[in-house]
């Protein structure tokens, strides 16, 4: 017979205090007694309160594991993300969850819930909501269990975040376009409830209003953001009355997408059509023309937010940290026209 899962509101109760002071008490939070702690810890033992984790760090009565939430894991930028999390986190004694949700809303809910229940000390996400007042980070924070939004976070002011300036990157890709003689420019942008791939549209308008060219609704294109899918994207803008004469696309496997169909089609790139692409993924350098691209740093990324995390899990009132970097145009030959005393490899 299934035995019954005591939880965190359970305990609680038992001790007549709040979820809250067990959770921090469990992760071994300074700002709860030592006292506290070791009552906390004792009951959770005494009513097998070991979901997921091992038991010695029940009884030390501190956790030492981070919760890492990606869209997925088989992207260049986001396993530099955890690498640079991984870095840090291991100097500081942390271990880490991983988990993917492939951009479902669903699976972004139950990873967040799961490593809540695995009593992680912190969590760092990149998310596929444009708010944090989901029931699964209402509930984190209920806990105290720290959240910091990484690359994709919310649109909320009140919550830790570590970004790049994704307007800024799209507007340099395509002020670069403009400035190589391109005019008619295709825009592949990502799902505009995400707020990075807003901003990234909002760069590329930006930078057509300054060079007074017309904005053409039908050059945009919304969600291509795979090699599949790009490749099909491109097709129409290719000959008849949409044809273009550059691609600038929210994701680098969708611009590599239309790099292929392009070359089939015998399109000179980056004579008749010039491409840049965002993010800076490991085949950019290395295909035929290098693309160019926007470098997110994804792992500085990484490092500013587990420091963040480890700070907002030591201190027990932190200060909210909005921390956005600086992105970088990667100039290679797929958007050179005309040439440059240096070209970025």
């Amino acid at each position: 017979m299934a035995i019954k899962r005591i939880t965190i509101t359970e305990l609680a109760k038992e001790l007549n205090t709040t979820p809250s002071t067990v959770s921090r008490a469990l992760r071994g939070h300074e700002c709860i007694s030592r006292e506290m702690r070791d009552k906390v810890n004792d009951l959770a033992i005494k009513r097998n309160y070991t979901v997921n984790r091992l038991a010695s760090s029940l009884r030390s009565g501190s956790s030492k594991t981070l919760g890492i939430i990606v869209p997925r894991v088989n992207r260049d930028f986001f396993s530099n993300c955890i690498s640079g999390i991984e870095e840090v986190a291991a100097k500081a004694g942390y271990t880490s969850i991983i988990c993917q949700t492939h951009d479902e809303q669903e699976k972004e809910e139950k990873s967040v819930l799961s490593l809540i229940e695995s009593n992680v000390a912190g969590i760092l996400i990149s998310t596929w909501s444009d708010s944090s007042q989901s029931p699964a980070f209402i509930e984190a924070n209920r806990l105290g269990i720290p959240v910091i939004f990484f690359d994709r976070a919310t649109k909320d002011i009140n919550q830790n975040k570590v970004v790049v300036d994704d307007n800024l990157g799209a507007y340099e890709g395509v002020k670069h376009l403009i400035e190589q003689g391109y005019k008619r420019i295709v825009h592949f942008a990502g799902p505009q409830h995400i707020k990075i791939y807003n901003d990234r549209k909002e760069g590329y308008l930006k930078a057509l209003r300054e060079f007074n060219i017309p904005i053409d609704k039908n050059l945009i294109v919304e969600n291509p953001l795979s090699k599949d899918i790009g490749y099909d994207a491109i097709l129409p803008f290719l000959k008849g009355p949409k044809k273009a004469d550059a691609l600038f696309s929210a994701s680098d496997y969708a611009a590599l997408g239309a790099i292929i169909r392009i070359k089939e089609m015998g399109i000179s790139i980056p004579d008749e059509m010039g491409i840049v692409g965002f993010s800076n993924e490991m085949f950019t350098s290395i295909i035929d023309p290098p693309m160019t691209t926007i470098d997110q740093h994804s792992k500085r990324i990484g490092n500013y937010a587990v420091q963040a995390c480890l700070e907002a899990i030591k201190e027990e009132n932190p200060v909210f940290k909005n921390i956005v970097l600086s992105p970088t145009l990667i100039i290679r030959e797929s958007s050179l026209k005309k040439p440059l005393r240096i070209i970025n490899k």
